[in-house]
């Protein structure tokens, strides 16, 4: 009789933590699969811009497309086509970079 409730009261401690690991389960998945990917894709990104220099080709979040001129601290100055219009821009709001390299 003893031992049916020693065992039934250990069952329960058991069968009251699972839905605790479950969640800490779903958690860690949830991190593998979606965090870590995009903090490591928000890094790559970050040193890229770092990284711009005169002559890279970028698009901005605005839909402008242009050759940078100068890189200052947090902004870039960009040479529009047709008429060669310099804009000054943020770093954040470029979202495409085409390297002078990569032009044919």
């Amino acid at each position: 009789m003893v031992m049916v409730r020693v065992t039934g009261l250990f069952a329960q401690g058991i069968a009251g933590s699972a839905p605790i690991l479950m969640m800490v389960a779903v958690f860690a998945i949830f991190y593998v699969l979606l965090i870590m990917p995009q903090q490591r894709r928000q890094k790559k990104w970050q040193a890229t811009l770092a990284q711009l220099k005169p002559g890279d080709k970028v698009v901005t979040s605005g839909g402008l497309t242009g050759a940078i001129m100068s890189v200052k601290d947090d902004a870039v100055v960009l040479r529009v086509p047709p008429d060669n219009i310099k804009i000054e821009v943020t770093r954040s709001s470029i979202v495409t970079l085409t390297t002078a390299e990569d032009r044919p």
